[in-house]
C-alpha cells in the first residue's frame, strides 16, 4: 500500500508500506495527497494549531480515495473527536508503537474505521453525555468540559490543574459559557447544568 507521511519523524520499517513521500511539514500534505494520491496519508495534528484538522478536511474533501490517519499527542480526547469529524478514518495517539502504527494504516487502506482505546472511551462518554450537551448546544467541547467540572463543584483554579490550563484561559472560557447561555449570574447557570446532567464525575 501506498503512503505519504507528514510531520512525522521517522515512519516504521515494513515490507508492507510503500512510502511515496514524507515530508516532516504536515502543511505539504495536501500537495502530496492531490499529487501522488496514496492508499493513506498519515498526519501529525501538533496543537495548539489546529493546521492538521484543517489540512486532514481538505484532503478528505479533496482526495477522497486517500484515507487520511491523523497521530494526535497522548490523551487529548478533544482532537480524537476533532480528527473523525474532520473526515480522517483512523486517530492514534502519537505514543502508539510501529506495530500498532503498521496495523492502523493496514486498517484505513482496507476501509475501515480504527482509532485506540482511549479514542474509544472519549467518544463513549461523549455519547453517554449527549443528553446534557443538547441542553447547552452552542458549546464547545472544551466549554461543556470546563461547565461540567464547575457544575460538580470545582473551582476555577481547579479546573485549570485538572485541565493543565492557566486559570486565566479558563477565566475567558467560562465568559463564553455565559455569554452562549445567555445567563448571567453564575449559580444559576451551574443549577441548569446539573439539572441538564452535568457535575455527576467531576
Amino acid at each position: 500500500m501506498t503512503v505519504v507521511f507528514a510531520g512525522v519523524p521517522q515512519p516504521p520499517a515494513s515490507s508492507e508500506l510503500e512510502v511515496v513521500a514524507h515530508t516532516p511539514d504536515e502543511r505539504e500534505a495536501v500537495w502530496h495527497a492531490s499529487v501522488l494520491r496514496p492508499d493513506v496519508l498519515v498526519l501529525s495534528v501538533h496543537p495548539p494549531s489546529l493546521d492538521g484538522l484543517a489540512i486532514t478536511r481538505e484532503v478528505s474533501s479533496r482526495v477522497p480515495d486517500t484515507a487520511v490517519l491523523v497521530l494526535t499527542p497522548p490523551g487529548d480526547g478533544e482532537l480524537v473527536v476533532a480528527a473523525m469529524l474532520a473526515g480522517a478514518r483512523g486517530v492514534l495517539s502519537r505514543s502508539a508503537g510501529p506495530d500498532d502504527l503498521i496495523r492502523f494504516i493496514r486498517g484505513v487502506a482496507a476501509g475501515a474505521v480504527v482509532f485506540g482505546e482511549r479514542a474509544a472511551d472519549r467518544l463513549y462518554g461523549l455519547l453517554a453525555a449527549s443528553q446534557p450537551m443538547r441542553a447547552f448546544p452552542r458549546l464547545t467541547p472544551r466549554e461543556h468540559e470546563v461547565l461540567d467540572l464547575l457544575a460538580g463543584g470545582l473551582t476555577i483554579p481547579a479546573v485549570a490543574r485538572r485541565l493543565g490550563l492557566a486559570p486565566k484561559t479558563v477565566r475567558n472560557v467560562v465568559t463564553s459559557i455565559h455569554a452562549k447561555a445567555g445567563i448571567d449570574d453564575r449559580e444559576v447557570l451551574l443549577a441548569q447544568a446539573r439539572n441538564a446532567g452535568l457535575g455527576r464525575h467531576s
